[in-house]
């Protein structure tokens, strides 16, 4: 009777695949947590928070960007039938007077809009609102400073959505990259071709794509702007540029994939859309 026994060989190889596991779910997390802080810390994200009013506390929600044809909507949750409000409008950044419309009350919610702007034309708007029982009159301001919102052209979702995970899978291999390179591991190069190859496709063939349909510029970063947006991913695209080229001729680049892994996680925590198009009205 034989007895089969396992080969060193076998261990080994699972050790190994445990530990691309591990580096892949450490490389995911630091990716995701590095992409949600960017979008919360975005100027397009939406501005929210609770105002004090006749008593009551009334968290609100307010956009600050457009896109396509047509008005911004101006929509606030507000059961209280008793509460009504007008939103202030002026474009930014501006000295013009202050522009205001009644919110119209449909049903449980009070809308508005703000009028239509070309291409990267931004308004700066605030939410009055007042609630009147008896001789008792209330009002409250939102936000306390006036929101800032961005108009943009529309941008389809066949390039937009390619271009949003080709950017994520692209900080995702390059933080694995810089992870490999960390521990002197054998990916290294693989993984490094992979952060530029997805960076320079997301960033460089679709990125302008969707600028042009946003705002009617290819490239509004360096030499031609100080979009940070344009200009954070120039700076990652060199870096994985020199690394590829360090690593060519079968060089060691170990330090320059940790610098580019580094580089790439600095620059895309950047809030996205920072310095971006802006009309100057003025």
């Amino acid at each position: 009777m034989t007895q089969t026994t396992a080969t060193p060989a076998q261990p080994v190889q699972r050790r190994g695949s445990r530990r691309t596991l591990v580096l892949w779910g450490i490389a995911l997390t630091i990716t995701l947590v590095s992409a949600v802080y960017q979008r919360l810390t975005g100027p397009t994200y939406p501005v929210r928070g609770t105002v004090t009013l006749a008593g009551q506390d009334l968290r609100l929600r307010l956009t600050r960007t457009h896109g396509g044809p047509g008005d911004q909507p101006v929509v606030l949750t507000m059961p209280d039938t008793a509460i009504t409000g007008q939103v202030a409008w002026r474009r930014y950044p501006t000295n013009d007077e202050w522009r205001t419309q009644d919110l119209v009350r449909n049903g449980d919610r009070l809308e508005g809009v703000l009028p239509h702007q070309p291409p990267a034309g931004k308004l700066e708007y605030q939410v009055r609102l007042t609630r009147v029982e008896g001789a008792m009159r209330d009002t409250a301001l939102f936000p306390p400073r006036p929101a800032i919102t961005r108009f943009k052209g529309d941008v389809a979702a066949t390039v937009l959505i390619p271009h949003v995970l080709a950017m994520f899978l692209g900080m995702l291999w390059s933080t694995r990259a810089g992870l490999e390179a960390l521990l002197n591991g054998r990916s290294q190069r693989a993984l490094a071709w992979g952060a530029l190859l997805l960076l320079a496709f997301g960033g460089f063939v679709l990125g302008p794509v969707i600028q042009q349909m946003a705002f009617g510029d290819w490239w509004t970063g360096f030499p031609f702007g100080y979009d940070l947006t344009d200009n954070k991913t120039l700076i990652a695209g060199a870096a994985w540029v020199w690394t590829i080229w360090r690593l060519s001729g079968q060089k060691s680049a170990r330090v320059s994939i940790l610098i580019a892994a580094l580089i790439t996680l600095v620059v895309f925590a950047i809030p996205h859309s920072t310095w971006g198009s802006e009309i100057k009205w003025e």
